[in-house]
């Protein structure tokens, strides 16, 4: 709920400066990548990212094969409105040219 994402902001400053930055980014037609050596922060940021309402996908280690070419795939494509992609530092970010 709205609650949760209001206090998972409040928990962290790192959040309260993404909350600021992410969406005169998105206003400005950029588009972002977001690394994390930490599944769990990834989990973290899925949810804030969700209830933002940012369109987003997402690259760890439990994604493989034909998933992730497939979530790279939309992310690259032209005319994508994929805004966001979360990405494991494991997964690795090759390939991702936005």
């Amino acid at each position: 709920d709205a609650e949760y994402a209001e206090r998972l902001v409040a928990a962290s400053g790192k959040l309260v400066l993404l909350d600021k930055l992410l969406p005169s980014l998105r206003a400005q037609g950029h588009r972002v990548l977001l690394f994390s050596q930490f599944r769990m922060l990834l989990d973290l940021l899925e949810d804030y990212v969700a209830h933002r309402g940012f369109s987003h996908e997402r690259l760890d280690g439990g994604v493989t094969g034909e998933r992730r070419q497939a979530a790279i795939d939309r992310f690259c494509a032209p005319g994508s409105n994929t805004f966001l992609f979360l990405l494991g530092t494991k997964a690795g970010g090759g390939g991702l040219n936005p």
